[in-house]
């Protein structure tokens, strides 16, 4: 019979720093990493910000807006000059037809997120595709009704669910579940999400959690949330906007039914860029599902017949309503093509060992101001650190953006950063803690 043994938190990183690295506080350190990097030359794929003199500024903030690759450019004049020389006909001539464009994507894009074809399309933006899939999954009744969604959600999913329940003529004050850290943490613990299920789960009709926590970075067994929400009958949703590109979160293993994710973070596609929706292959050829219907989620055979049964193409690409956007299409392309050509597998290996360098380096600051709140076992984050810092403030995100710093700072008192291991390397890392320690 095995020993079964607790070990305290900081017990936990020691072991973790001692399995994977022997890590240096030096730059000499992180400059033999970074030569060692096998995917050291796609940072020169990318346009990095500069100062007026043409040095490059530390970015740390691909968790908001990824940077341009340099091939967006020209992915997206490719798709100008066909509709420049062939009009309309570029739905069929151009060299990337327009009528099929979004199915460029499809292959690539379900490798990330780890779904099957069938089950990913790229149409409209987050919240959008939320609400259109609540329509599909939120079917509440008098009795059962109740949405679960995480305390710390990202404002836009509170409101949605907010809306959602309003929409059905019910009282989100009482009808939003709220899964909450316990007392003096800051961390979810999934025995809570459990508890909460046990007590309250004949009324609960929906799961909607983010799959990674925009704010403290922790990304949560999603796979666990759909086995405890479909043993109380409800459906589970996942926003994955702080996950897709970062994380591996196998989406079609995992059994949730839906999710949504943005592009424009780790997925480098552009501000505002689309987003990208999971309906899992169980409910693929439901044509009974509740929906709002749009012509471009029409079978395509019959899809310019024009006529007015609306049948349903299946699997996600149902879910469309118009005919896209093919110039923020052109840049997700572009985008996905260097996705896949380094595969998810090594992005998230290098993912790892960067974050941990960046927190084992945190860790080396000689003050007790700082404390790290997003979790230490690797498995439990992607790349983000959300750095807690006592009494302070702006201010602080302030001195380093005037240091060349680009971070993410959320109230009250946290910065967040994100080394992308496209194009983040060991001495952007080492460089940014150390101006961080002079700030402190």
């Amino acid at each position: 019979m095995t020993d079964i043994f607790f070990i305290t938190k900081m017990e936990y990183v020691f072991l973790v720093k001692i399995a994977l690295h022997m890590f240096q506080n030096t730059l000499a350190f992180a400059q033999a990493q970074d030569a060692k990097d096998p995917l050291k030359n796609y940072r020169t794929k990318f346009h990095i910000p500069k100062d007026a003199d043409g040095n490059e500024w530390l970015y740390f903030c691909g968790n908001s807006l990824g940077l341009q690759p340099k091939i967006t450019q020209e992915y997206i004049q490719q798709e100008l000059n066909d509709w420049a020389n062939l009009g309309v006909e570029g739905h069929f001539d151009a060299k990337n037809p327009w009528m099929p464009y979004h199915e460029f994507l499809t292959e690539n894009m379900a490798k990330i997120v780890g779904a099957k074809p069938i089950e990913v399309v790229i149409m409209n933006t987050l919240t959008t595709n939320l609400h259109l899939l609540m329509v599909s999954f939120y079917q509440p009744t008098k009795t059962k009704y109740k949405i679960v969604i995480e305390s710390d959600a990202f404002p836009s999913d509170r409101y949605a669910v907010e809306s959602q329940l309003k929409f059905h003529g019910f009282d989100p004050k009482e009808g939003m579940l709220e899964w909450k850290p316990r007392e003096g943490e800051e961390l979810l613990r999934m025995e809570d999400l459990e508890a909460m299920l046990n007590e309250h789960g004949d009324k609960i009709a929906l799961l909607m959690i983010g799959g990674v926590n925009y704010y403290t970075g922790q990304y949560l067994n999603i796979k666990k949330i759909a086995e405890l929400g479909h043993a109380k009958g409800a459906m589970v949703g996942i926003d994955l906007a702080h996950g897709a590109g970062n994380i591996q979160p196998n989406l079609h293993d995992s059994n949730v039914d839906f999710a949504a994710w943005c592009t424009y973070k780790y997925l480098n596609s552009g501000p505002g860029s689309l987003a990208g929706l999971f309906v899992h292959e169980k409910h693929a050829h439901n044509k009974e599902l509740h929906r709002f219907a749009g012509w471009w989620g029409h079978d395509k055979e019959t899809r310019f017949n024009m006529r007015y049964d609306f049948n349903p193409i299946p699997g996600a690409e149902s879910w469309q309503l118009s005919n896209p956007p093919i110039l923020s299409m052109a840049a997700i392309k572009a985008s996905l093509d260097m996705f896949n050509e380094v595969g998810m597998d090594a992005l998230r290996e290098k993912s790892k060992n960067l974050t941990a360098y960046f927190e084992y380096l945190i860790n080396q600051i000689d003050t007790h101001r700082i404390k790290i709140i997003t979790p230490s076992n690797p498995e439990e984050r992607g790349c983000q650190l959300s750095i807690q810092v006592e009494n302070a403030d702006k201010s602080l995100h302030q001195q380093l953006l005037d240091k060349h710093i680009i971070s993410d700072w959320r109230e009250p008192d946290v910065i967040r950063c994100a080394p992308v291991p496209l194009y983040n390397s060991y001495e952007d890392v080492y460089n940014m803690v150390d101006e961080l320690k002079k700030c402190l």
